[in-house]
């Protein structure tokens, strides 16, 4: 597996280097001078010999614990941290708005699919020169392909998300089913699961995230944003997209799944009871999971963890979120915070601190901190399994190529929005993604980007 292993992430680094030349004018010509290059990120002397003072937002889970280990052992810098609801709940609107009023924290969490959106709007510094390349190689080439945008590193990447699938052994027992390896096997499971157990459901379709949905388009190999030349190409409804929603439209109208809203007190309800058996989710899932169903009587032991299915039951993943730590473009301790961010992403000390919490099973982007997040994370609540190596697998199949486009946020918003209709079942999934590729067409337009005909 190391030598396919390296191989393949050759190969990636290879094609991350092509994706940044191509990235190279149309997403910083959209920065102009408002990105604050390179020119700030100098750290600012303590003259009187005080430690250098960080402004850190976040809330990722264990976030709390990793900001406390760093300051008990780094007495020149000191983190000031403070917790900000989920990105999509309200933590990005907060940061945009305080990047313009000229109050943003020196450093702050972000996914992957919103920092191209932050970089276009100069939300966040260019840390090139501060990012060796002895340290970009620590990184699942995946994650800093994510990271390198235009030829230039924009942040450092926490984790990998790779896809899984999380299952009650028991109600697939009852059911008498085996853990589906294909679509087309997960389907007649749901299949069979409804009739063994007519209140139950496989799995969940989450109208109010896209998220899941975009991973599974890119695990089937779609791929919604790319450069022609100078100017970006949208395709939201190309082929492998199409594939993806009309699987889960059949689904949805079959009521094979349930529709509900991502991690709400309906869908951990309905994880209590036992009318929902499965969640489709990535690598960081496990620790939601576990955090949710922690006072659920008699629920550890239940769960066990499986690949993500496929669509020839070959190993494939995309990635279903994923941090990042970005440096705001105002701060003038630029060398400071990316010193964080690097003792964060990592060390063996950063990735305990997190895990440590008890609610992260975080798969760490610097691929040689595994073992250590292995270690860390009690896995008793899904018996004792080795949830680490299942996601290392899960992690090397990631398909290489996705680009996430300059503008997620609107794109993104558009799909939510209209995924409300599917609930409701006055829309359908083809619809919602029909209404994104036309408003991310005219949002890049609307912002002075090039758009490929």
């Amino acid at each position: 597996m190391r030598s396919s292993a390296f191989s393949r992430r050759r190969a990636l680094r290879a094609t991350a280097a092509a994706t940044a030349v191509a990235l190279s004018v149309t997403l910083l010509a959209a920065c102009g001078s408002s990105g604050g290059g390179s020119t700030s990120t100098s750290t600012a002397a303590a003259d009187d010999g005080k430690p250098v003072d960080l402004t850190f937002w976040g809330w990722a889970k264990g976030t709390k614990e990793v900001v406390e280990a760093f300051n008990a052992s780094h007495p020149n810098i000191r983190i000031t941290f403070e917790e900000i609801p989920a990105g999509n709940a309200g933590g990005y609107a907060k940061l945009s708005n305080a990047v313009k009023a000229g109050n943003a924290p020196d450093v702050f969490n972000v996914e992957y699919p919103q920092l191209p959106d932050f970089v276009s709007q100069g939300a966040v510094q260019d840390i090139t020169k501060l990012v060796g390349q002895d340290l970009k190689a620590k990184y699942l080439p995946q994650a800093t392909e994510l990271t390198s945008l235009g030829g230039r590193t924009w942040a450092l990447p926490l984790d990998a998300a790779p896809q899984a699938f999380y299952y009650r052994k028991d109600l697939f027992e009852k059911a008498g089913i085996t853990v589906p390896k294909t679509w087309d096997e997960f389907r007649t499971a749901a299949q069979k699961l409804k009739a063994a157990q007519p209140d139950t459901r496989i799995a969940t379709f989450f109208p109010d995230d896209p998220t899941t949905f975009e991973a599974m388009a890119w695990q089937n190999g779609a791929r919604w944003f790319s450069t022609s030349g100078e100017a970006w190409k949208t395709d939201l409804t190309g082929p492998e997209t199409k594939k993806v929603s009309a699987y889960w439209q059949q689904l949805v109208d079959e009521d094979l799944v349930r529709v509900q809203p991502s991690f709400s007190q309906q869908w951990t309800a309905s994880l209590q009871k036992g009318e929902t058996a499965g969640y489709l989710g990535a690598s960081w899932g496990g620790g939601v999971l576990k955090s949710n169903l922690a006072t659920t009587p008699d629920a550890a032991g239940k769960w066990a963890v499986a690949a993500m299915p496929s669509w020839d039951g070959t190993p494939a993943s995309g990635m279903l979120g994923g941090t990042t730590f970005a440096v705001s473009k105002d701060s003038k301790k630029g060398k400071a915070a990316v010193e964080f961010a690097a003792w964060a992403t990592t060390t063996p000390e950063g990735i305990k601190a997190r895990i440590a919490s008890g609610t992260s099973s975080t798969y760490p982007a610097a691929t040689e901190l595994v073992p250590t997040a292995a270690k860390a994370f009690n896995s008793d609540f899904y018996g004792g399994q080795d949830l680490y190596g299942l996601y290392a697998h899960a992690a090397d199949s990631i398909k290489s190529g996705w680009t996430w486009g300059p503008v997620m946020g609107l794109t993104n918003g558009t799909v939510k929005d209209a995924f409300g209709k599917v609930a409701g079942k006055t829309g359908t999934i083809d619809d919602a993604l029909a209404a994104a590729q036309q408003a991310t067409l005219a949002e890049l337009k609307n912002r002075g980007l090039k758009v490929a005909q």
